[in-house]
Order: structure tokens, then C-alpha cells, then sequence
């Protein structure tokens, strides 16, 4: 009896700890691989379906949003928070349950004028901040203006809103590579921040139009010492490091996917690739640690970069390889690789065709009982899912596609990592302005947007929401929606 006692009480302890631990979502797409998935017990396809927005949450702001937000539990006096940051250059914390304004920070004047091409007026605060809960810092990257415009990457303590000492870092003093110098003039920060190991990492592209002599920057910063910075950058001109989810890591290297290049007489300088890079970052070099399509120059005439989305890291167990990384370009493949070996220019472990073309995105990816899926916004607003098969090697199937007319990335929730997967994607930009879910396996209609009181208003494209605790919270301009299960 003591024994079958015990058994029961292991399961029943198993089946309550997960929904009391702590929940935090502290960077792009929940975690540093960009899966975009969330483990909700609360999250059932039943309950989803009656999801509606809590019109008594607060959430004003100033600006538009293109980055995630952020949740932090135990915040000051114990309250859950919301952290997000806006193109004017200010970073709110707001009260996860009331949305009332638990601190504010401006770190500076945005820019509005002065640069030689671009999209996004006024530029303040473009990607994804990450939070370090160890030392209790948020890190984002703003775009200032003064006697000149300058690139700093900030750390505010995420409790107050204090600008911690040694900081903001000053990226065109201090980013260097192979003989280059890092400008902001013609650099623009779109990619989310990654934490690992110590060293925040922060991804640069151009601004939209290509304009200058700008590369793909990877910029990486010590916390423990802010003024040592590492960096690398594309040796061509241009390869941009487009794509919402910024950089990605299965674990101990960060890899980022690069765009198109410029003028590279024919020769390879890291563009239309997926760049595999030690910590700092270091680049090796080494064809272990690069990827490109043996079309990369047809890729690159065409203004069709390869980094139309961040990389996202998928295991698949029982294929060969099993660890891979998924890329999605401007060309419309898919194309996994083996992350511990990418292999140099070479044809892909697979690759299809899964879209007209995909843009700025970041793709998320889950599990079900039918297998390992991963999904993505195409830039026709269409949301498709695609499934891995666990072979040797593994291939890419198609799950199911819905219509939509919207730009937002998608993410999912699971109950328990394998059932009831809904995936969600705002009808942010173009779109009505409505956050939808799909049912994981066959991508019928589970939230249809709900009534009046759901619409949104302000959705900036390739946006992304997150969930915490039977809730969900999407930011728009001047505002952040949070979502409540009934």
C-alpha cells in the first residue's frame, strides 16, 4: 500500500509543480532557440476558443511597437510585469494584471530625420530586449540622435528602470572587424537581442532600401564587463541580418542568417548564409560553421535574401541528423541543416518550396503526437505548417496552410508540450487587426478573433505576443492588449 501511496503522490506532485513554478518570459519567442512555444495548462482548445480581451487592463503607452514584449514574475512589491519597449525610445513596466505603469524610462531622442534610407519613423527601440533574471537586467538597443545619430546598447535594472553602471555601450566606438568600423548611419537594429553564457549578442542589418556601406553585424557585449566588446560582420557589403528573431543558439554558439551582398565579383562574403559563430562572437571561418545554397550569387542579383526569417533550432528525435536549424528566405524554401555541421556551400539536408516568399518573419516551431512541426507567416499572410519526418534524412511535409491578410509571426501554446497546440498570429500591419489560433495539427480555426471588444488597433508587422498564466498580451502603438481564458 506505502508503495502504490507513493506513486500516486509522485504523480500528483508531478502534475502540480509545473503550473506553480515561476513563469518568465525573458526574450524573443520565449526561448533563445526561437521555438515560440509556450506550455500553458490553462491553454486547452476548448478554453482558447472563448479567449477574450481583459478591458480592464490598462497597458497605455507612447509609440509604435515593433518589439515583443516581455514578462517577469516578482517584479517590485512582488507584482508580475510587462516589459515593452517603443520607437520613441521609452521602456515600460506595467502591471501584468491592472496594465498601470509600474516604471517608465525615456533613454533618449529617437530619430526622425537624417538618415540616407529607411522605414520606420520615428527609430527608437526596433528589436526584442532580453532580460537577464540572474542579474536582473534588461538589455535593448536604441537608436539616438544628437550631434550624431549613434547605435547604444543599454542595461537598465528590470526592477527600476535605472541605467546600470558601465552602460549604454556606444556600438560605433566600439564594434570593429577585419578592418571595418561600425556605423549607425546606415545600420538599423531589427533582429531580437540573445543572452548566453554571459555576453549579450545584438544582430544588425541595414535600413530598408539598402542604402551605404552597410554588413550583417553581430555585436557582442560581456555584462560583466561592457566596455570589452566582440564583434563580427559580413565581409561583403550588405548580408543584414533581417529577420525578427535575430540570433539563435541550440546551446553554447549563436547563429544568425544573413541576407543579400553586394559587389562581391562573384566571391562569397558571408551573405545569403546561416553563420554559425563561437562565443564573443568569433567566426571561424571553418565550412563547419557556414552555410550557403550553391545559388547564393543567383540569390543575391535577385535582392532575394536568404534571412527572409531568424533561425530557429528544431531536434527531431529518430532523424539524421536530428539536430538542425531551419532557414527561410525571401525565395520561399525552407531549408534545414545539420547545426552541428552547416557543411560550407553544399545543398541543404532538405529543402522545399513552402511559399511565394517570406520576409522579416520569425517562424516558430512545436510538437504534437503526430510529430515535429514548424510554422511561419509567408509574405503572402498566409500561415503554413510543415512537418519533419524523423528519417535519414529527414524531409520536409506539408501539415496544412490558412488564408490570412495579416504580417504578425506566430507562436504556440501546448498544455504539456505535446496537446491541445494552437498556433496564434495577430493580423498585425495590412491585417483586421485580430489575434486568431489554429489548431496544430490540421489548422482549423480554434479563436476566430472574437467580437467588438477584441479588435486591436496600431499593429506594427512581424510582431509576435507571448503567454503567462492563463493570459496573453500582444503591443500595438500607445497600447499593449493583454487576453484572458474565461
Amino acid at each position: 500500500m506505502k508503495f502504490f501511496f507513493a506513486i500516486f503522490w509522485i504523480i500528483a506532485t508531478a502534475t502540480i509543480v509545473p503550473t506553480q513554478a515561476q513563469v518568465n518570459v525573458t526574450q524573443e519567442h520565449n526561448h533563445i532557440s526561437r521555438d515560440g512555444l509556450y506550455v500553458d495548462s490553462a491553454f486547452t482548445r476548448t478554453a482558447a476558443a472563448n479567449l477574450r480581451r481583459d478591458l480592464n487592463f490598462n497597458g497605455t503607452i507612447s509609440g509604435s511597437v515593433y518589439a515583443q514584449p516581455l514578462y517577469v514574475e516578482n517584479g517590485p512589491g512582488g507584482a508580475a510585469m510587462i516589459i515593452v519597449a517603443t520607437e520613441t525610445n521609452r521602456v515600460y513596466a506595467l502591471n501584468a494584471s491592472t496594465g498601470n505603469v509600474i516604471w517608465q524610462r525615456s533613454v533618449g531622442t529617437p530619430v526622425t530625420s537624417g538618415l540616407p534610407c529607411g522605414n520606420i519613423n520615428p527609430l527608437g527601440i526596433t528589436g526584442t530586449p532580453v532580460v537577464d533574471l540572474a542579474s536582473r537586467s534588461l538589455f535593448f538597443d536604441a537608436m539616438i540622435t544628437g550631434a550624431t545619430i549613434k547605435h547604444l546598447i543599454f542595461s537598465l535594472n528590470v526592477d527600476t528602470g535605472a541605467t546600470r553602471s558601465g552602460w549604454p555601450v556606444d556600438v560605433n566606438a566600439k564594434a570593429r572587424y577585419n578592418g571595418l568600423t561600425f556605423s549607425s548611419l546606415v545600420q538599423n537594429q531589427r533582429g531580437a537581442l540573445g543572452f548566453l553564457n554571459g555576453v549579450v549578442y545584438v544582430p544588425y542589418s541595414g535600413h530598408s532600401g539598402d542604402c551605404g556601406n552597410y554588413h550583417g553585424w553581430v555585436v557582442g557585449v560581456p555584462i560583466s564587463n561592457p566596455s570589452t566588446v566582440t564583434a563580427w560582420a559580413t565581409t561583403a557589403r550588405g548580408g543584414g541580418i533581417w529577420g525578427h528573431g535575430g540570433a539563435a543558439s541550440g546551446g553554447t554558439n549563436m547563429l544568425a542568417v544573413t541576407g543579400n551582398t553586394f559587389e562581391t565579383g562573384g566571391q562569397w562574403g558571408n551573405g545569403e548564409a546561416v553563420i554559425r559563430l563561437q562565443p564573443g562572437p568569433v567566426f571561424s571561418g571553418n565550412p563547419t560553421d557556414y552555410w550557403a545554397p550553391t545559388n547564393w550569387l543567383e540569390l543575391d542579383n535577385g535582392d532575394t535574401d536568404l534571412g527572409g526569417c531568424g533561425p530557429v533550432m528544431i531536434t527531431v528525435n529518430g532523424a539524421t541528423p536530428s539536430k538542425l536549424v531551419l532557414a527561410l528566405g525571401k525565395d520561399g524554401k525552407a531549408y534545414l541543416l545539420n547545426r552541428n555541421n552547416l557543411g560550407g556551400i553544399r545543398a541543404p539536408v532538405a529543402s522545399a518550396q513552402v511559399a511565394t516568399s517570406v520576409r522579416g518573419q520569425a517562424a516558430a516551431t512545436y510538437r504534437t503526437r503526430q510529430g515535429t512541426y514548424f510554422v511561419f507567416r509567408a509574405t503572402s499572410g498566409a500561415i503554413s505548417a510543415y512537418r519533419i519526418t524523423a528519417t535519414n534524412p529527414p524531409t520536409i511535409v506539408p501539415a496544412w496552410n490558412v488564408s490570412q491578410n495579416g504580417e504578425g509571426s506566430p507562436w504556440v501554446t501546448t498544455t504539456n508540450g505535446l496537446d491541445n497546440a494552437v498556433v496564434w498570429a495577430a493580423n498585425s500591419g495590412s491585417g483586421d487587426q485580430r489575434l486568431r489560433g489554429f489548431n496544430g495539427d490540421t489548422g482549423a480555426v480554434v479563436y476566430n478573433g472574437g467580437g467588438p471588444n477584441e479588435l486591436m488597433n496600431g499593429t506594427s508587422k512581424w510582431n509576435t505576443g507571448i503567454v503567462a498564466r492563463g493570459r496573453m498580451y500582444f503591443a500595438g502603438t500607445n497600447k499593449v492588449y493583454a487576453f484572458a481564458l474565461p
